[in-house]
């Protein structure tokens, strides 16, 4: 087995991180550390991570958690947080976000969402599984929100993966100017590239953007040479027509380079998240399909491609 790396990289930007998950097993091959940032450009109607899409830090509040204990109350400078006829008040039009009250909440009621870390200290957590790494051919894989809304940081995190010998995924919408991508494609063992709906007017219609960037970048790192997995959310009542798994077909058959798709079902996890962050539950209508329908999406498309599709 090779010896851990110890190549701290240069001083370079922070980066607002909201999560690293370590031993991860669906963000590319292996055993991996995905390392999540905030912000991101869309605003899709099933986001499973909306605590992602503000490029800012957010305050999350479980008022089932609160105590009573007042610590909140004390410690906020814009008496955000109030006890009135025994209930907990959380008035988030004055938060100005600093997160002292989540540093004196002992329930863990109270919590900040999104974490400034230089790219060293991002490094050295990735390194500290580089065993397992080695043994299941994993790595490191860089998600969001969207990883290239913090392009500076996220291209000084993927340079130091390479001097430490990291394979590489980046998880992308796909949103960013091309003179981007084009920047990080020799850095980038696997793309993993989000493809939520092949009809333009729809996608715009469900996320708040078209894909014409999107499939473009797409064409162009597959010609760059560039491997993709492409990762296809499929919601009930949006995106489950045959005629987008069909096309999704057609977009893997017209690639030379792409390795997997993957079918993700949806998921209601992005609810619960939303209400904990002071955002509306956009989810409400979206119902959760069965295995059967999940298994019906993955043969249809399967029929129509050689390219392995597999459930994420």
């Amino acid at each position: 087995m090779n010896s851990r790396p110890t190549n701290p990289p240069p001083e370079g930007p922070e980066g607002l991180v909201f999560d690293i998950q370590r031993f991860s097993i669906h963000d590319g091959p292996g055993i991996r550390t995905t390392v999540f940032l905030k912000g991101c450009a869309l605003k899709c109607l099933w986001c499973h991570n909306p605590e992602s899409i503000d490029p800012r830090p957010e305050i999350s509040f479980l008022p089932e958690k609160c105590i009573g204990c007042g610590w909140c109350v004390q410690a906020c400078p814009n008496h955000c947080h109030v006890i009135q006829d025994g209930r907990r008040l959380y008035d988030r039009t004055l938060c100005a976000r600093c997160g002292k009250c989540a540093e004196h909440c002992y329930a863990q009621g109270l919590e900040v969402i999104g974490k400034a870390m230089t790219v060293e200290a991002v490094v050295s957590e990735v390194l500290k599984d580089w065993a397992f790494y080695q043994n299941s051919a994993g790595g490191l894989t860089i998600s969001g929100g969207e990883p290239m809304v913090q392009f500076a940081f996220t291209k000084a995190l993927l340079e130091a993966a390479k001097r430490n010998s990291l394979h590489t995924c980046l998880d992308t919408s796909g949103l960013a100017p091309w003179e981007r991508f084009r920047e990080i494609l020799a850095l980038v063992d696997i793309f993993l590239y989000d493809i939520k709906e092949t009809d333009s007017a729809k996608h715009r219609e469900y996320t708040g953007a078209p894909n014409d960037l999107i499939l473009e970048n797409l064409r162009q790192l597959d010609a760059g040479g560039a491997a993709t997995i492409l990762r296809c959310p499929v919601i009930p009542g949006f995106n489950d027509r045959e005629e987008h798994l069909r096309s999704i077909a057609r977009l893997a058959n017209a690639l030379s380079h792409v390795l997997e798709i993957y079918i993700e079902p949806y998921h209601p996890l992005g609810r619960s998240k939303s209400v904990r962050i002071g955002k509306e539950d956009r989810g409400g209508a979206i119902a959760f399909p069965g295995q059967e329908d999940i298994r019906k999406w993955q043969g249809f498309i399967q029929e129509l491609t050689k390219v392995a599709v597999k459930r994420a």
